[in-house]
């Protein structure tokens, strides 16, 4: 094929970054299924040894950089993972959980009683009334985001591992994929799971949702 005088090689595209979104583990049993959120709890024996597994997983992972929630139950979820690799993280106070105000401590169905709507509902009430007593979207947002561009701005084409909160790994997939955060509530975000995204210049990419090396590997 003729080639124009005037034509120019395309440049490659530059490597994609690499985020992976990483939930802590199971939470001891008096915290399950309930708005948790700034409460700092601590892991139960399962979420340790799901954070074993998930440290095994990871060892052979190329991870460039870490970032991390202050929180204990993120905290002890790491642990296994930073004395594998021998890696250092850097701690986010940003990275903490959704302040769930008034129902902090509460499970679903007190929720339900008390405001007055289905436990599905739970992020739309984020989204559009703001929680109680506690963070709105738009709060939770402006908390999240600087953070995230940062990360993002500081590592291209590296692979960018961020262990934090489910409803933290929410509100990043709503900014990075263009979401409003109540259609994230279509994702499942479970214990000690990864969700990666890969970021190219034209497009965020899911590659993995909610992988759980506890379960999908160990059975």
């Amino acid at each position: 094929m003729a080639t124009s005088k005037n034509s120019r090689p395309s440049s490659p595209l530059p490597p994609a970054t690499r985020l992976l979104l990483i939930r802590h583990g199971e939470v001891e049993a008096s915290y399950q299924k309930k708005f948790g959120g700034i409460i700092d709890m601590n892991l139960s024996p399962n979420g340790k040894r799901q954070a074993k597994i998930l440290a095994d997983y990871l060892r052979a992972k190329t991870i460039d950089h870490i970032y991390a929630s202050p929180m204990k139950r993120v905290q002890q979820t790491l642990a296994p993972t930073l004395k594998l690799k021998r890696q250092a993280q850097t701690i986010f106070p940003e990275l903490r959980e959704i302040d769930f105000g008034k129902w902090t401590g509460l499970g679903w169905l007190e929720v339900q009683a008390q405001f007055g709507f289905q436990s599905h509902e739970w992020l739309h009430q984020i989204h559009r009334h703001g929680v109680p007593g506690g963070e709105s979207g738009k709060v939770f947002r402006a908390r999240i985001e600087p953070r995230l561009r940062q990360i993002i701005k500081k590592h291209p084409g590296e692979n960018v591992a961020i262990f934090c909160h489910g409803g933290v790994i929410r509100m990043i997939l709503a900014i990075l994929l263009k979401l409003p955060l109540p259609k994230t509530n279509q994702f499942d975000i479970e214990y000690s799971s990864i969700t990666q995204v890969a970021l190219h210049p034209h497009m965020a990419e899911v590659e993995l949702l909610n992988f759980t090396p506890w379960r999908d590997l160990v059975g």
